[in-house]
């Protein structure tokens, strides 16, 4: 029998072709691939160095700058390994693969690496990941602390420096127990703490308008000095000398009213203009005066202080019931 008369012949069965994952070509400077059904399509990514893989249904889930590149709209460049190169650096980049996946991510603490990840999420353009960035920094802002750094004078020199290097009034905080040569009455270190206490108040209170200057190295044992527009303007001074009967002794006074008025009437000179005369003759800091004499009384107003010494010397005998004090300077 011939192979005409034998039956009809079997239909050829279809051939079944089975796309195959269009990989990376190393030598193809873009690619058109377009996400299929499969989540297996491995996409090597080397992002400034640092190397990762991920799929094109991770790159492609969400609208930004990365479902461009792999879904055929931009122009993507490879190595000769088949690594897709992108120009940025790779710090973050793991962060912005985990928020394409998760679709939330943990924030850094630090402000600054919550500031890198912004420019990254910016430059990918993932929308969410932006938003939730500039909310966290938003938080930090509401939340954070001033910072209140106060200088320690380390010598002279130093503080001069400081003097003429700021536009501020300026408040200094002279302690230094080591220069006393007698025993100190009962209150007097409650009353030293005490100073302490209200510099560090201030200095919290008056952040940012005033510059708080510590000195530990001075030769008085607790003394405040107010300077405006670089000269010292006013000046209290905390201690004096008890004569006893057998012995003297070191009192420390804690005159609060008057260190809080000298630190307001310091604040006249916060402005870069000179301070208003009426203002400095209500303070104490200016006289009035006028006729031909008004230039040269001004120039000595310049470099007049005002010194408060609370009580510098006392003299009583310490009897049981007391004995009325007196006050010598």
């Amino acid at each position: 029998m011939s192979a005409e008369a034998s039956g009809p012949e079997a239909p050829e069965a279809p051939s079944l072709e089975v796309p195959k994952p269009s990989g990376l070509e190393p030598g193809s400077a873009a690619y058109g691939l377009k996400p299929l059904t499969t989540n297996s399509k491995y996409v090597k990514l080397n992002v400034g160095g640092s190397l990762h893989y991920t799929t094109l249904r991770t790159l492609t889930g969400q609208d930004t700058m990365l479902k461009a590149m792999f879904s055929g709209r931009a122009e993507v460049l490879t190595d000769a390994g088949g690594w897709v190169l992108i120009d940025r650096s790779g710090r973050h980049f793991g962060t912005i693969l985990n928020y394409l996946r998760d679709g939330s991510v943990p924030l850094p603490e630090s402000t600054r690496e919550l500031g890198e990840l912004l420019g990254e999420a910016r430059y990918y353009l993932v929308q969410g990941l932006i938003e939730d960035c500039q909310l966290a920094l938003q938080q930090k802002r509401e939340n954070l602390s001033p910072l209140c750094l106060i200088p320690t004078v380390t010598s002279p020199r130093e503080e001069q420096q400081l003097l003429a290097s700021t536009s501020k009034p300026v408040v200094k905080l002279l302690h230094n127990r080591s220069n006393n040569k007698y025993s100190y009455t009962s209150t007097s270190d409650d009353n030293l703490l005490k100073n302490i206490e209200l510099f560090d108040k201030l200095a919290l209170r008056f952040h940012g308008r005033l510059l708080f200057l510590k000195d530990v190295l001075g030769d008085e044992i607790c003394c405040w000095s107010f300077y405006g527009q670089g000269r010292k303007i006013a000046e209290v001074c905390c201690t004096s000398i008890v004569y006893a009967t057998e012995k003297k002794q070191t009192k420390v006074e804690f005159p609060e009213a008057r260190i809080f008025e000298e630190t307001l009437n310091i604040l006249i000179y916060e402005t870069p203009r000179g301070p208003d005369p009426a203002l400095l003759e209500a303070t104490g800091g200016a006289a009035g005066g006028g006729g031909a004499g008004r230039g040269e009384d001004e120039e000595n107003r310049e470099h007049r202080v005002r010194r408060i010494h609370v009580r510098r010397h006392i003299t009583h005998d310490e009897r049981p019931h007391g004995q009325q004090i007196v006050f010598k300077d």
